[in-house]
Order: structure tokens, then C-alpha cells, then sequence
């Protein structure tokens, strides 16, 4: 059974810094793509970002490209989502998930693995 823990999240004002962290039980996490999802309230969760399994290839949905990246250390079995440039349409329920293969996806339903959630506000 896998386990992710996501930290880092909390309130920030407009144009301000988090750094999401996201911590992986398991001897296998380095051969699987992990990704970030979202959700704000009475919205459906929607993808953010995603990295294949070496790290080498990454993705973002448009609206957070130049500011959000994408990271990770195989090493530690962590995942990380460096957030800067924050806007109120930021704020949501951030997730992170491991990919049921080693390949970037964009696709939710290509995600088996999920972890709790952290909370991101963004105001002023």
C-alpha cells in the first residue's frame, strides 16, 4: 500500500511563495510519473502539474506555467510543487498523486494513488 503526505500549504497574500512537499511509503516511487491536482470548492479537481519518473520531462496546465515547478527527489521519495506569483484563483485543496506508470500524464483517471490534500489560500 502506498502512503503521500502532502505539507507545506497554508494562507498567503497575492504574489507571494509556497512550496508544496508531498512524502511517498514505498520502496517504488522512483518508477512511477507523480503529478499535483486541485480543487476549489464546488469545482471538480483539475490537473496542475506533472513529472515523469526520472524528473527529466514536466507538465502544467496553462494557468500556472512560469509559475508553478514541478520537482522531486527520488532519493527522499518526495515530490515538491514550488508555487510563486500566488493569485486568489489559486486557492484550493492541493493533491498530490502517483501515476500508475512511469510516463507523464495529464489525466486524473491515470493517477492511482492519492493523498489527503493541503490547503492553499491565497488573499489579501
Amino acid at each position: 500500500q502506498v502512503q503521500l503526505v502532502e505539507s507545506g500549504g497554508g494562507s498567503v497574500q497575492p504574489g507571494g511563495s509556497l512550496r508544496l512537499s508531498c512524502a511517498a511509503s514505498g520502496r517504488t516511487f522512483s518508477l512511477y510519473a507523480m503529478g499535483w491536482f486541485r480543487q476549489a470548492p464546488g469545482e471538480e479537481r483539475e490537473f496542475v502539474a506533472a513529472i515523469s519518473w526520472s524528473g527529466e520531462r514536466t507538465s502544467y496546465t496553462d494557468s500556472v506555467k512560469g509559475r508553478f515547478t514541478i520537482s522531486r527527489n527520488n532519493a527522499k521519495s518526495t515530490v515538491y510543487l514550488q508555487m510563486n506569483s500566488l493569485k486568489p484563483e489559486d486557492t484550493a485543496v492541493y493533491y498530490c498523486a502517483r501515476g500508475s506508470q512511469a510516463k507523464l500524464t495529464t489525466q486524473l483517471n491515470d493517477y492511482d494513488y492519492w493523498g489527503q490534500g493541503t490547503q492553499v489560500t491565497v488573499s489579501s
